[in-house]
Parts: structure tokens; sequence; C-alpha cells
């Protein structure tokens, strides 16, 4: 096992499936004990026996301030410090219709979950890896933040306010020995895919010069990087993992 991660505690949200877990397992054989947190308290029990002895569960919803805080401090306290925060939990609403039918409830739910999660977390976070002057933050994007996907206003436009976010938090720390980045995926091989109608995921991967959606594995690889100790003198950057359709 490497250890470039020991003695690390690194928080996933959205960690009990797709995007999140991969990461969290790739963390976890790394050396870092992983928490992760999911809006089902089974679920992330459930994750945890897949990623390993150095994995806890914490169930908690990232739209709810207080939840977030009591987590994270929680968290804080039972092992005296929190090094990295990959928000993975994310929602795509309803798809494949145009801005005249997105209806306010929906998109005021994707951005909850996609901008206000991402927000409160980080948030929470901050004050643990300023206590330590070090910190990795990583916000799963999505390369719809960068170029809009037609049929999925909410979805593009909660991402594209999240690489925003990244880019503000990453010059606001700058000095302190913690990055805050962003990773832009285009569609990755996952549950939430997988539920997404099958003309609109088709729209995506036509998209992409490798005409093929990205794997679990390679977005876990990159993403191990950008919050690895290594990489430190990138921040504020957004992570491009489109096959090619983004090169910007």
């Amino acid at each position: 096992m490497s250890s470039s991660f020991s003695g690390q505690v690194a928080v996933i949200t959205g960690g009990a499936s797709g995007i999140g877990l991969a990461i969290a397992k790739k963390l976890h054989n790394e050396g870092a004990t992983v928490a992760l947190l999911d809006l089902s308290a089974e679920t992330a029990e459930a994750a945890t026996k897949e990623v390993g002895a150095n994995a806890v569960a914490f169930a908690v919803n990232v739209t709810d301030e207080a939840q977030v805080k009591t987590v994270i401090d929680e968290i804080g306290n039972r092992f005296g410090r929190v090094d990295i925060l990959v928000n993975s939990a994310g929602v795509t609403g309803k798809t494949n219709i145009k801005t005249h039918e997105v209806e306010l409830t929906d998109f005021r739910f994707v951005f909850e979950v996609n901008v206000v999660g991402s927000f409160l977390t980080s948030r929470a976070v901050l004050p643990w890896m300023l206590k330590n002057n070090y910190g990795r933050i990583l916000h799963i994007a999505s390369v719809s933040g960068k170029e809009g996907n037609a049929g999925m206003l909410a979805y593009s436009a909660s991402k594209a306010a999240v690489i925003g976010m990244a880019k503000v938090q990453g010059k606001e720390y700058a000095e302190t020995g913690i990055t805050v980045n962003a990773l832009a995926p285009a569609v990755i091989r996952t549950p939430m895919v997988a539920a997404l109608p099958a003309q609109q995921v088709q729209y995506m991967t036509d998209k992409i010069p490798m005409k093929r959606c990205g794997e679990l594995d390679e977005i876990a690889h990159l993403a191990t990087f950008i919050v690895s100790p290594g990489a430190s003198f990138t921040t504020g950057f957004t992570f491009d993992m489109t096959g090619g359709r983004a090169t910007y």
C-alpha cells in the first residue's frame, strides 16, 4: 500500500456511490482515513465495507447548514484534523427539457444540492484546514458548467457556479497551504448517468472526441492527484476530464 496519504483524513460527500465512492476507495488504498457522507445512513454504512477498515460513515443532508457543521466538527474532533474534502454529492434534476419548461422548484433543488451543498461543506472544513495550514478541497463540477448542455439548464448553471466557487476560494486561501480546485468531467459511467434518458447520454457522448464515457477509475486517479500533497502549486483551477471535448 502506498502511504502518500498516510495520517490524512478525507471527507467525501456523495461518498456511498458513483464518483464519490470510487475516489474514496482510491484514497483509502493510498493510506487515508475516509469519511463517507451520504443522505442515507444505510447506504453510507454499506459503502464503508467496500472501501475498507479505515472508512467511516455519516448520514448528512448537505443542504442543511446545521447538519453539515455538526458532522464536519464531529469528524474533526474524532480524528483531530480534516485534510481533504471532495464534494461529489450532486443531482441532475429534470433533463431533456428546454428553459421554458423548467420548473422553479426543480431549478432550486439542483442549486441547493450542487451549489449550496458545496458551499456549506467547504465553509465547514476550512477552519479545520486553517489550523494546520494545509488542506485540499476538490469540487466535482462538469464540462456542462463550462460549455452548457442543452436540456440541462439547472445542472449546467449549477456546475458553472461550482467552478466559480473554486476560483474564488482558491484565491482566498492561496497563502495558507490550502488549495481549492474543481474537476470538470464529461459523462462518466455512473448510476446517476445510467438513470438519464438514453437520448441525453447520446447527446453528451457524441460531443466527446474519444466517443465514449469516462470510467470511474479514470476520474478517481485524477482526483487523487489533485488532492495529493504534491499538487501544491495549483489552485482555483478547473481540471479537464472530457476525452478531448474541452481543451481549455
